[in-house]
């Protein structure tokens, strides 16, 4: 479950050093409104809240959004990068094969990381990135239906 934002996006900016735009606002509350979007996605939706505004211009603030930590990125397997404001823990994602649909799955212990690497190499660990792959329920509603019928 997504916790409720408590921290006004310009104040977020703000305090990641980032100047405060109207296309940042709108990126950040399109993230917010459309998790696990693509970049379409939310050029979509933040053209409907702002108007006008390049692709490019989105892409840019999406970037600089993630690399602030205030986003994060996720690129599942053959499937575009999509976006989600949830930032502050370390979950996963279920990805259904048939239609795409990305849902977040909090972690099995629910620390950071949540899975002990067997091998460390050395690394400092701080995140662990599990994409769990299935179908969801109304793509198995609708095969079965499709069974049914023919």
């Amino acid at each position: 479950m997504k916790p409720a934002p408590s921290i006004d996006p310009a104040d977020l900016l703000r305090r990641h050093g980032l100047q405060v735009t109207a296309q940042r606002i709108a990126v950040m509350n399109a993230v917010s409104a459309r998790p696990h979007g693509t970049a379409d996605d939310i050029a979509d939706q933040v053209r409907s809240e702002i108007g006008a505004i390049s692709r490019q211009a989105v892409y840019n603030s999406l970037a600089t959004l993630a690399e602030k930590h205030l986003i994060r990125r996720i690129q599942p397997s053959g499937s575009p990068a999509r976006f989600e404001d949830r930032v502050a823990d370390n979950h996963h994602h279920l990805v259904c094969r048939t239609c795409g649909e990305v849902v977040d799955v909090d972690c099995a212990t629910g620390s950071t990381p949540c899975l002990t690497a067997a091998q460390d190499h050395g690394y400092d660990i701080d995140e662990a990135e599990v994409v769990y792959w299935g179908e969801c329920p109304t793509c198995i509603a609708a095969s079965k239906e499709n069974a049914t019928v023919h």
